[in-house]
């Protein structure tokens, strides 16, 4: 991913900061909706730019918000481009070698999207083209279970192109996390015919939750993070925002 392709979308919050307090810089990915999206007036709109938002303000953080595609976020802040990524991104070891993640704040399954009535078992992959989001969890668990049973596990910059192929018959399947497919597929008029087929993908080997990515040793800022985040799941803010997008609970509480 070049970084100069990251688009300016303008500030994401301006609060009252000392003058010389530092900008954060937040990156998201704008093709992933209901988590993020570009709204028509050209504004990020979304659960995560809004969970961003309230962390922002709870932090006490003056925050800016600029948008690129998904694989290109971990470079970016490797590169020092951001210093923290709102992008429902996978909690991982291999990630968690280059960043430092927040405490989780969602946690969502995989599934399969394919025409109603599909059904899914080891036969059924070989031949099979299975789309899933580049650099998403779904891509090494796509790879790991599903191409040995003979599937061909596409790669895609923006799961709503993977979208687009399904509805064209390009692709067999689209492999992803379900709360995306069911907002942004299932509950749209392209989702006519489609549905989650085959089993829940839960294996907390690839399913550890999603946290805010954070430059690689920047404690004081992950601290700040997790001490807003951790204010806004108790103080009834995130599940204003939750509501807003979803219908069911995205954070497992107890």
């Amino acid at each position: 991913m070049n970084f100069k392709t990251a688009l300016a979308l303008g500030a994401l919050c301006a609060l009252p900061v000392l003058a010389q307090a530092q900008v954060v810089r937040i990156v998201t990915d704008i093709s992933y909706p209901p988590f993020s999206k570009q709204a028509a007036d050209g504004s990020i709109t979304g659960f995560d730019p809004d969970i961003a938002r309230a962390v922002c303000a709870e932090a006490k953080l003056q925050c800016e918000l600029k948008a690129m595609d998904f694989d290109g976020i971990i470079p970016a802040l490797q590169a020092k481009k951001f210093e923290v990524a709102i992008a429902s991104m996978s909690i991982t070891p291999e990630r968690a070698k280059v960043v430092d993640f927040s405490d989780m704040y969602f946690n969502v399954p995989g599934r399969l999207l394919a025409p109603e009535g599909t059904k899914i078992d080891d036969a059924w992959y070989k031949g099979k083209n299975i789309g899933v989001l580049r650099s998403a969890v779904q891509q090494q668990e796509g790879t790991d279970k599903m191409k040995p049973k003979g599937a061909s596990i596409k790669i895609y910059g923006k799961i709503t192109d993977a979208f687009l192929d399904l509805s064209s018959k390009r692709l067999d399947a689209v492999f992803l996390e379900s709360t995306v497919g069911e907002e942004d597929f299932l509950k749209t008029p392209k989702g006519k015919g489609y549905a989650f087929v085959g089993p829940v993908f839960n294996d907390p080997k690839y399913y550890q939750g999603c946290g805010i990515a954070v430059q690689k040793g920047n404690k004081e800022l992950l601290t700040k993070i997790n001490v807003a985040l951790k204010k806004i799941l108790t103080d009834g803010t995130y599940k204003k925002i939750q509501g807003k997008y979803f219908k069911n609970d995205i954070y497992p509480f107890k």
